[in-house]
């Protein structure tokens, strides 16, 4: 019976050691805001669990100290009691702020960074700890004294962990980087999920999480993808292929260029739409990329892969190959047969072309034919200007694709259109068959394609056949009569006097520029 009453005597007096009054209403409180957390948080419940572990460990390391001071190690005890009390406090302060941060700021709708938590956390402990020094007996005042050395040293010696914090800091105060933003530092490329007093979390497409410390991010340069001002998150992606010299790039650029904006791509952004350009010629091949955005950063092989299918599409529908690198010619019989076969049907195409031109009306096949030999194949680009008003140029165009404007320049005022012209039409014949210079100026209103031919090209044929330049001059002057608004009201008598008149000065200008004998 007296060792009962010395164990229940213990243990009274070990609880009388061990708790303060207010352990129980902590411990409530706690529970509490665990059970709220838990559910309203499910993500943080391990950290919550995990924190109430540790408060049950501080309570249990309490109790256990008044046992050992009851049997004799004071010192001991006591030691493990403010260990208990130091432990208690953290764990306190810090379910108390993952609540605050984390669950009732969000609820009035603020959204705090999570760095912000860490350090009012770490300053509450701070605090906790300077606290448990008082009671412990320890002069505050000298530590304050000797506050500048020890900052001096703490500074020296947690440079890189104050840097990081100060980092963080910085990087959250400026908006620089958010959580959910996709970022690129050095070889890294990932969306960020946390930042930390000491690092910033990415997780990269690979199921990797990187952790990057914050001073790296400041004294570094990184890219945030896809943020542009207040538009919607899209990142625009780069994809590359090769096709010959033999296609016009104005050819390659609408086929896939239009093929991809009229096809429904997942992830692909409408606006702005794909589009496609001619980067770089190398050796053996023009270098094409098509740049779309993309929308969902995450999925970005996918979705390239995705395009790339619909450009080869796009290709082989058109009859366009892609292009592979070729540096070795290898001549054979057949090669030669194949390109004799390829001239041929070139010089059809544009002897058939000379056939629509009326200025070539009263010439043989054989003629044509040696007009076709000199013509020069000449491509403009959308907004080109094929020729300049008042330039002075001995050569005349064929339109054969395409469309190209007329243009009427007055010293002063804005351009005057005059006409639309299509394949089939030609101009700068009064540069060519009298060195005139051009009355207007031509540009391309589309990707054209034309057939240049020079002066050097008729004066064989003319100085074999003289009597050309009749029939060339009549050609002009009626085609001249043709487009002249101002003649269409003149009685029939006049304007054949007229006509006359100016194909005799035509005739006499073609003989003097093409050094034609008069009367030949």
């Amino acid at each position: 019976m007296p060792f009962m009453n010395q164990i229940q005597s213990m243990w009274q007096s070990a609880n009388l050691y061990a708790w303060h009054e207010d352990v129980l209403y902590l411990a409530a409180l706690l529970g509490i805001l665990a059970v709220l957390m838990i559910r309203f948080r499910p993500v943080d419940r391990r950290s919550v669990v995990a924190t109430l572990s540790t408060f049950g460990g501080s309570l249990a390391a309490q109790f256990v100290s008044g046992f050992i001071v009851q049997i004799g190690f004071s010192g001991i005890g006591s030691w493990l009691h403010e260990a208990g009390l130091i432990l208690e406090g953290v764990t306190a302060i810090r379910l108390g702020g993952m609540f605050a941060f984390r669950l009732l700021l969000p609820m009035v709708r603020l959204q705090p960074p999570r760095i912000l938590e860490d350090i009012v956390v770490f300053i509450a402990y701070l605090a906790w700890g300077f606290v448990r020094l008082h009671y412990a007996g320890l002069d505050l005042s000298g530590i304050v004294t000797t506050s500048a050395v020890i900052t001096a040293v703490l500074a020296f010696s947690m440079q890189d962990t104050l840097g990081n914090i100060l980092g963080g800091l910085a990087l959250q105060l400026d908006n620089s980087v958010e959580v959910g933003d996709w970022i690129k530092v050095e070889d890294v490329t990932g969306k960020v999920v946390d930042i930390r007093w000491r690092h910033t979390a990415v997780e990269t497409r690979n199921w990797e999480t990187v952790i990057v410390p914050n001073s790296q991010l400041m004294k570094s340069k990184f890219s945030v993808l896809g943020r542009h001002g207040e538009s919607p998150i899209q990142w625009r992606r780069w994809v590359w292929f090769n096709i010959s010299f033999q296609i016009p790039p104005a050819r390659v650029i609408d086929t896939v260029q239009k093929a991809l904006q009229e096809s429904d791509i997942h992830n692909v952004s409408a606006s702005p739409a794909p589009s496609c350009v001619l980067m770089d010629f190398d050796q053996s091949y023009g270098r094409y990329a098509l740049r779309y955005w993309l929308t969902d950063l995450q999925n970005d092989d996918g979705t390239d892969s995705e395009v790339r299918g619909h450009i080869y599409a796009a290709l082989q529908r058109a009859g366009i190959r892609l292009a592979f690198p070729e540096h070795n010619v290898h001549m054979t019989k057949e090669s030669e047969k194949h390109e004799q076969a390829r001239e041929i049907k070139r010089l059809q195409e544009r002897t058939n072309a000379l056939r629509k031109v009326e200025l070539f009306n009263g010439f043989t096949e054989s003629e044509l034919l040696a007009i076709a030999q000199r013509l020069k194949y000449s491509p403009f680009a959308k907004g080109d200007v094929i020729t300049h008003q008042g330039a002075v140029a001995h050569w005349l165009y064929i339109l054969i694709e395409g469309e190209a404007e007329v243009f009427l320049e007055s010293p002063g005022q804005p351009r005057r259109k005059l006409s639309t012209l299509q394949p089939g039409n030609f101009f700068g014949e009064m540069g060519l068959m009298t060195g005139a210079p051009r009355t207007a100026t031509v540009v391309a209103a589309t990707d054209a394609e034309c057939y240049q031919l020079e002066k050097a090209a008729f004066e064989d044929i003319l100085k074999n056949r003289p009597e050309l330049a009749e029939e060339i001059s009549r050609t002009l002057v009626s085609r001249r009569f043709g487009l002249d608004s101002m003649q269409q009201d003149v009685d029939a008598d006049t304007r054949a006097q007229q006509m006359s008149l100016q194909h005799q000065d035509m005739l006499s200008r073609i003989r003097n520029f093409f050094g034609l004998k008069s009367g030949a």
